[in-house]
């Protein structure tokens, strides 16, 4: 996971919900950085830069894909 770049960035668990899913259903290998820290303490969201999206650069142009399709396809938009 050391070779993981960040993809994007949201400021709550709920920002990612759907997307979570989608990445799941498509088998794409991804995490979110600092995801646990946040949900245990919201307010420290700002504080270390929000939630990180990380997934390995061979998928970079699929998530991209998603992440597009989510916000101009649908009603469901990522933040």
């Amino acid at each position: 996971m050391k070779d993981f770049i960040t993809i994007a960035t949201f400021t709550y668990p709920n920002d990612y919900a759907i997307l979570r899913l989608l990445l799941e259903r498509e088998g794409i290998s991804h995490f979110f950085e600092n995801e646990t820290m946040i949900g245990v303490f919201p307010f420290y969201s700002n504080a270390l830069g929000g939630i990180h999206l990380k997934i390995h650069p061979k998928d970079r142009t699929r998530v991209q894909e998603i992440i597009d399709d989510l916000n101009t396809n649908s009603h469901l938009r990522i933040i």
